[in-house]
């Protein structure tokens, strides 16, 4: 019997990363007017940042269909194969609901386990690509369910994006309304908090907030996994993802990525990211 590992494309995780750890990963969609993209695989993150800087047209996004969780699930499931299918919070996406039904339209019952990790983005990805890490040690199905839900539980985000716009107008803005009114030249830190977006701090300037965000996660002592992400300024990611590098433990992994399409919707360009699961 074998396991198989299904994620969606909020996780952000490079494509290789993804090939190397055997996770296989469901597109949202994007649209721009009357075009639809799959995230990741119609547009990437060059592409879309490029669209959403100089067109006029501000995009949407929608969960993947029943059918395209179908079909990934028929694809994969051979013999007595089971997957474990671990997706972007409910309180942020219809995504979770969608593999749900899939599974109740399958049949195929305890084969499939969905998990609503309350994660989105770089926490979405951190938190796969940890259980996949553990896949390879033997762990069984029952195990693996058990970790996805402690990892994302003990997972931590944080965010600093230029501007709340993108968040309000993609309605995923949460708690961080809060913060609307009184941002005037200052930029938002952002966490992630049960399922939903939180504000966090305020910062007057772009490196005073990427040293935050340094010390932010370096509160969190030694890190088993951590992802480093950015949308438009990939040097700020790459650098930030050195500084943190010496708080990694023995064996730990890290990667650094870009922000997909569909995350990229609600964050905007210019912001940067860090995910983290302590030790």
């Amino acid at each position: 019997m074998a396991i198989k590992i299904v994620t969606d494309s909020t996780s952000d995780l490079p494509a290789q990363l993804a090939k190397e750890l055997g996770i296989t990963v469901v597109p949202l969609n994007v649209h721009f007017g009357d075009e639809t993209y799959r995230d990741g695989l119609d547009i990437d993150s060059e592409q879309f940042f490029d669209w959403v800087t100089s067109g006029p047209i501000f995009p949407k996004t929608s969960q993947p269909s029943v059918g395209a969780f179908l079909e990934v699930y028929s694809d994969l499931l051979k013999g007595d194969d089971q997957i474990i299918s671990i997706h972007a919070s409910s309180k942020l996406s219809g995504t979770v609901n969608s593999a749900l039904q899939a599974k109740e339209q399958s049949g195929l019952g305890d084969r499939i386990t969905v998990v609503d990790s309350m994660q989105v983005g770089i926490g979405l990805g951190v938190v796969v690509a940890a259980v996949a890490h553990n896949m390879r040690s033997g762990n069984s199905k029952e195990e693996l369910v058990e970790t996805a839900y402690s990892y994302a539980g003990k997972t931590r985000v944080y965010l600093l994006v230029e501007t709340l716009e993108y968040l309000q107008r993609g309605g995923r803005i949460g708690k961080a309304q809060a913060f609307l009114g009184s941002i005037l030249h200052v930029r938002p830190i952002l966490s992630l908090q049960d399922g939903e977006v939180h504000p966090l701090e305020k910062v007057r300037t772009r490196k005073k907030g990427i040293d935050r965000l340094y010390e932010l996660a370096s509160a969190h002592g030694s890190f088993q996994h951590m992802a480093v992400c950015s949308s438009t300024t990939v040097d700020d990611a790459i650098q930030l993802e050195q500084r943190l590098t010496p708080f990694l433990a023995d064996g730990a992994k890290s990667f650094q990525t870009r922000f997909g399409p569909v995350v990229g919707t609600h964050v905007g360009p210019d912001a940067v990211g860090i995910a983290v699961l302590a030790s």
